[in-house]
């Protein structure tokens, strides 16, 4: 079959709320250049933070106009660029499409194709689904990266989160118990509860009703809890904070508490400074688009096989996508950012297989 010369993209002129700044534009099919390829996608993810990218509430802003998804895709390889090795036409990739901080731009993934960096291509097995394959290089990454980097957790480590019933949450969780990692789950709602006991969460500590630092104390005794990671922010942070003991580490590595807070200044953590100073207690952030500005490709390549591998072997399980043809693009972004939404939508594209490759 010859290749299309136009294609269909959802792409926003300026920021704003998604819903008004995106539009279905036809563009020209782009022309690898040197060390890269060219991606046909098959799905790509609608992640809260594409949303709040193109809302001017992220830490990056891209170039406008800008076809929306800054995060992954998977796809299979249609042309190749001048020297670039490693890969050949007809390969199915996942595209890990995060913008390095500091970086280049990056080639939006709402788009029925795009030029990538052939360093940020990861083959996948056909038994993986699209669904799964292009969900890999965002969350399972993140999981990763917290549990098995940033803190080193040990196997027998008590390892304390907040908002466990999120997806990158769930999946501490399926890594934690792999690794031997007990950990201590924070969630907002007594309903929560049973179904984190459930996902393998050893404690869960629910803050509609109960006091966060005191359980920590009852949960971890005389040793502690050394290790934490919350992407609540807020008061919420704060208490995990106080909850460690002396000389902890707490990794911040997102902000829910305030994620439809407009102004920067209210993006706050109210730790204690008794706490912080007199226990020498450390506090740090986590952004994957940071750690992609600072890590090697082959190091960033090496991450993403070992998630790779995490999911194939079902040690990693990614909820099933809600799948969306981009005209629908409306109703995908709504469902985006619907509490208890399930699913989390997918743009599909003919050729596609969205139950994976037979």
């Amino acid at each position: 079959m010859p290749m299309p010369q136009s294609m269909n993209a959802l792409v926003a002129d300026q920021v704003g709320e998604p819903s008004e700044v995106l539009r279905l534009e036809s563009r020209p099919v782009p022309t690898p250049d040197f060390g890269q390829a060219l991606i046909h996608v098959k799905a790509t993810p609608v992640h809260a933070s594409d949303l709040h990218v193109l809302r001017g509430r992220y830490g990056f802003s891209p170039e406008f106009p800008a076809v929306g998804g800054h995060m992954e895709c998977v796809g299979r390889i249609e042309a190749l660029g001048p020297d670039t090795e490693g890969l050949r036409i007809g390969e199915r990739v996942v595209h890990a499409a995060i913008p390095a901080v500091p970086g280049p731009q990056v080639a939006g993934t709402w788009q029925e194709y795009l030029v990538a960096d052939a360093r940020r291509l990861l083959p996948v097995p056909g038994r993986l689904s699209d669904s799964d394959a292009c969900q890999l290089a965002v969350n399972p990454l993140t999981a990763l990266l917290l549990v098995a980097r940033e803190l080193d957790a040990q196997p027998g480590e008590w390892l304390l989160q907040t908002a466990a019933g999120s997806t990158v949450g769930r999946l501490v969780i399926q890594l934690a118990r792999h690794l031997g990692i007990r950990t201590i789950n924070v969630v907002r709602r007594r309903d929560a509860v049973e179904e984190i006991k459930a996902l393998g969460g050893d404690e869960v500590i629910c803050t509609a009703d109960e006091d966060l630092v005191q359980r920590v104390a009852e949960i971890a005794g005389a040793t502690g809890v050394h290790k934490a990671l919350d992407c609540v922010a807020g008061d919420v942070g704060a208490q995990v904070s106080q909850a460690l003991a002396p000389g902890g580490e707490l990794v911040v590595y997102g902000a829910l508490s305030t994620h439809r807070q407009t102004d920067p200044a209210a993006l706050t953590i109210p730790l204690p400074a008794r706490s912080v100073i007199y226990e020498t207690k450390t506090v740090r952030g986590f952004w994957l688009n940071r750690w992609f500005g600072t890590t090697s490709p082959a190091d960033a390549l090496d991450a993403l096989s070992e998630v790779r591998a995490l999911v194939t072997d079902g040690v990693l399980t990614i909820p099933e996508g809600r799948p969306f043809p981009l005209e629908r693009f409306t109703e995908a972004l709504a469902l985006a950012e619907t509490p208890a939404r399930g699913a989390k939508p997918l743009f599909v594209f003919e050729g596609g297989e969205h139950d994976g490759d037979r």
